[in-house]
């Protein structure tokens, strides 16, 4: 069993940077993706970027270019530098982890953290 917790979250003006972190209880050697979703008040959970465990990325396309998503599997840590934030960028951010074992898939999810974009 795997448990992430994720730190940095806070509020922010418009045009600031938060570093996320994710910190996983065991290796994320094993985890074929892992990554970051958001959900913003009355909107659904949305994959904001995610990277693979040959280290490909992909982003949804309103951060494309502002924020970067990183994985150290020596720390089993996962990151997500956030640039440029806008208003629109808050919401809770939640780390997430998937792999595949014998044709069954395991998610694990961590807690959330709050990030705040004030204008």
């Amino acid at each position: 069993q795997v448990q992430l917790v994720e730190s940095g979250g806070g509020l922010v003006q418009a045009g600031g940077s938060l570093r996320l972190s994710c910190a996983a209880s065991g290796s994320i050697f094993s985890m074929n993706a892992m990554g970051w979703y958001r959900q913003a008040p009355g909107k659904q959970r949305e994959l904001v970027a995610a990277v693979t465990s040959d280290s490909s990325t992909n982003y949804v396309d309103s951060v494309k270019g502002r924020f970067t998503i990183s994985r150290d599997n020596a720390k089993n840590t996962v990151h997500l530098q956030m640039n440029s934030l806008k208003p629109e960028d808050t919401a809770v951010y939640y780390c997430n982890a998937a792999r595949t074992s014998r044709g069954v898939q395991y998610i694990y999810w961590g807690q959330g953290t709050q990030v705040t974009v004030s204008s």
